[in-house]
């Protein structure tokens, strides 16, 4: 039995890689083409059931998932952009929730509002890493990525939050919103704050105990489980102690990690969040034979019709909301009038499109109990339906035209002033280079040569910098620019061809030609990165 369930994970994570390379072939990204090809899967005649365990994604999946997004968040961003996070995360989730609760509860017989605020809080959070991924390469505004990178940190919790008063409120009978509220902050409050005293002790671990790059890498994925499973046993926010927890270390990680554990825990993480990632597509859209059985009380007709309009409805919902809470407080407040330029419709238009739901909703639709007080759950079988439809319909439908939207819309990134903050940079460090070879290796640059010459590769920086920064009309044509960097990574690959070479002939050791490779792959690495 180990042997099989074995064998199926590692045949999984190879079809999610061979898929995951096929959608970079077809200029699909990869979340939608893998949920498309986990439902086509699905229909090939005796492939295994796979059931996706709704513990599986909230103690498995979402911890690290989480933890990653929030640790590769710019809490400086964050923070300057908390009221149209909030707005989304908070607002757009409560007011996703009940849209769909009332719309639900007067369209399908037998649904009560309550069952409609349990359908609400499924499908209320846009999923984390689809609009990002799909996103990725496309030239938008900085401060439409940070919205959604950052709504995606909070709307998985306060949809949870909503999804358990909800479910609470079905069993019981009883709704207090007063008491609903009261319970919404603390759990909130509380998931927040033993993320950040656990962040805290990791803080303390990985400063002043004696690790190294593996042992740091360990303590990075075991610090989300941590925080998840502390808040999880006390019923407060996991999802929020994550997330608090993660911005918390992120934010102090410079004062943490040597070069070689930020090096080792970048390089691990992105393996892994691939798989995960990877894996939990491909399983939504295997989940299919699961989300049609029991579904016999209702026609075809029917339960088709009640997911494409309420698919249609939360797409409807998050227009609605963005266009207002993006322009309203502009109107309202003075200062921030004041202190904001006024955003054009166009990526206010992208925000308010980037709706596309995940695996949290379907989690959350396993989660619902399969009997109450002794009997089936009531429509249990139908919010599976709904919550896959859902995903389905936001996931490829708004997913595969939100590039060609942009491209109509004709957005570009706004650039961010990333030609004059990198020259700046430039011209600190080599500042601060040049002052210090100056005062510490005065007689050694005025004797040996090579520390005049890298004394004049100093001032030549601080010499070109400047000028961009006084001159930033006669900078460089974008054109000529990333000419001279595919010149420069042209250059790199015909080294590696005459390393190549040198380890055929024999002539150096297997250890200077490895680190000769290892120079060349941090070179190679830094000019894709750089702006």
């Amino acid at each position: 039995m180990i042997l099989e369930n074995l064998l199926l994970i590692i045949s999984l994570l190879f079809v999610v890689s061979m898929l995951t390379m096929l959608s970079e072939k077809v200029g699909v990204s990869y979340p939608i083409f893998l949920v498309i090809a986990g439902l086509l899967i699905s229909f090939i005649p005796g492939m295994p059931h796979f059931e996706l365990e709704p513990d599986w994604v909230f103690l498995i999946f979402l911890p690290p998932l989480l933890y990653e997004a929030a640790w590769n968040t710019s809490w400086k961003d964050f923070w300057a952009h908390r009221r149209p996070i909030g707005l989304l995360s908070i607002g757009l989730v409560v007011f996703t929730a009940t849209a769909v609760a009332y719309i639900s509860n007067a369209m399908i017989p037998g649904f009560t509002l309550a069952m409609g605020f349990v359908l609400g809080g499924i499908i209320s959070p846009p999923d984390a890493i689809a609009a990002t991924s799909v996103l990725h390469g496309l030239k938008v505004p900085k401060r439409v990525v940070t919205i959604l990178e950052g709504e995606s940190l909070v709307n998985d919790a306060s949809s949870l939050i909503v999804f358990r008063v909800a479910l609470a409120t079905v069993a019981t009978g009883n709704f207090v919103l007063w008491k609903a509220g009261v319970d919404f902050l603390t759990v909130a409050f509380m998931g927040v704050l033993i993320g950040l005293v656990i962040a805290h002790v990791l803080y303390v671990v990985h400063r002043f105990f004696p690790t190294t790059p593996s042992i740091d890498t360990a303590l990075t994925f075991i610090s989300p489980y941590l925080m998840y499973i502390a808040a999880e046993h006390f019923h407060y926010s996991g999802v929020l102690a994550v997330v608090s927890g993660g911005l918390f270390l992120s934010f102090r990680s410079h004062e943490l990690f040597t070069y070689q554990s930020r090096m080792q825990t970048t390089y691990v993480w992105q393996t892994v969040v691939f798989l995960l990632n990877g894996i939990v597509f491909i399983l939504i859209g295997l989940q299919l034979p699961e989300v049609m059985t029991g579904l016999n009380e209702y026609t075809v007709t029917e339960v088709i019709t009640y997911a494409v309009i309420i698919s249609i409805v939360t797409i409807l919902i998050r227009i609605i909301w963005v266009f207002p809470s993006t322009y309203l407080p502009r109107i309202l407040f003075k200062s921030i009038r004041e202190k904001e330029v006024r955003p054009s419709w166009r990526p206010v238009f992208i925000v308010a499109w980037s709706g596309m739901r995940g695996v949290v909703s379907l989690a959350s639709a396993l989660a619902v109990p399969l009997m109450l007080n002794g009997n089936p759950y009531p429509h249990r079988n139908l919010f599976l339906f709904i919550t896959f439809v859902v995903i389905l319909f936001t996931l490829v439908f708004q997913g595969l035209s939100l590039p060609l939207l942009i491209k109509w819309l004709k957005i570009e990134d706004d650039g961010d002033n990333a030609a004059e903050q990198n020259a700046m940079i430039n011209s600190r460090l080599a500042t601060v280079s040049l002052d210090y070879m100056k005062s510490n290796y005065d007689e050694e640059i005025q004797n040996f040569p090579p520390f005049g010459l890298l004394k004049e590769r100093y001032e030549k920086i601080i010499e070109m910098a400047d000028y961009k920064m006084l001159h930033p009309e006669h900078n460089t044509s974008i054109d000529h620019v990333r000419k001279y960097r595919a010149m420069l990574l042209e250059i790199i690959e015909v080294k590696r061809e005459e390393i190549q070479k040198l380890r055929h002939e024999r002539a150096c050791s297997d250890r200077l030609i490895k680190t000769k490779e290892y120079e060349l792959d941090l070179e190679e690495a830094r000019l894709r990165k750089s702006p």
